[in-house]
């Protein structure tokens, strides 16, 4: 058998690739050859030592289908235990800051915002309105950059006199409708609670967004409509959620979704009240 599997470059062509480390008895030397491999090797005063540089198979085309499914069931477990310490790190990052309402300093916003971008990437459910069924119930806002700052703030007596509560979003599937509550406390008044609530209508514009459509909206009990009569413009600016939704991300208990203006909401899945 001829021993010609292997021609290396002439010394003419080596001397510009070969490498040594002066005060060093180690020497590196590397080619390249004529079908474009790299080798390099290692020497000393005892060897020289070839190594080959190459592309490593991922995966052998010899390993049985069990292997196989164990592989991916152990991708699969490894993705849960990222995407459950994802959603740790982001519960753990929203905590005293009332949902983002009245602001977020910026790190703390990259922060949060940093982790819903992560879960996007992770999104177990990317056609949501293929299965509505994931979607229809009740949720409660955790975060959202929608921010009620400045002078609307104080016009809507957000500072002292009124507490902003749960701000909910329920969904009827069979019915194609979105019901929105806020829910108030107001001292003073000798009232539990109160609530603005904003019914709309969907409709499925993509794989991963609806068209949400604005039909009316309600403050009970009166008391609390006298307050908010003046400014009822300024909280259906602030909330009415009319416009495209996409939902980027979605689970069991968590969803991601972001509007047509940039906002970004964060829900949790609730029972419905």
């Amino acid at each position: 058998m001829t021993s010609n599997l292997f021609q290396p470059p002439s010394m003419a062509a080596s001397r510009g690739a070969i490498s040594r480390r002066t005060g060093n008895v180690k020497v590196l030397v590397s080619f390249t050859s004529s079908n474009g491999k790299t080798l390099s090797f290692s020497d000393n005063s005892f060897r020289l030592r070839p190594m080959f540089i190459g592309k490593v198979t991922e995966q052998s085309s010899c390993s049985s289908p069990n292997e196989q499914q164990q592989d991916e069931e152990q991708e699969q477990e490894q993705e849960e235990i990222t995407v459950s310490h994802i959603k740790e790190e982001l519960y753990e990052a929203l905590k005293g800051i009332n949902r983002g309402i009245f602001g977020v300093k910026s790190d703390k916003k990259t922060e949060i915002e940093g982790l819903v971008k992560l879960l996007e990437c992770r999104n177990p459910t990317p056609e949501p309105t293929g299965e509505l069924d994931k979607i229809g119930g009740c949720w409660k806002l955790i975060y959202s950059t929608i921010t009620v700052l400045g002078s609307k703030r104080t016009k809507l007596g957000l500072r002292d006199f009124v507490s902003l509560g749960d701000l909910l979003q329920q969904i009827d599937i069979a019915q194609g409708k979105t019901v929105h509550v806020l829910k108030f406390d107001v001292r003073g008044l000798n009232l539990l609670d109160g609530e603005f609530r904003i019914v709309a209508s969907f409709k499925i514009s993509s794989k991963s967004s609806v068209e949400i459509t604005y039909e009316s909206s309600t403050i009970k009990p009166d008391q609390l409509m006298n307050i908010f009569r003046k400014n009822m413009d300024l909280l259906l600016g602030i909330f009415n959620p009319e416009g495209l939704f996409e939902i980027s991300y979605l689970d069991e208990d968590l969803q991601v979704g972001r509007d047509g203006k940039g906002n970004v909401f964060v829900l949790e899945r609730i029972e419905k009240p």
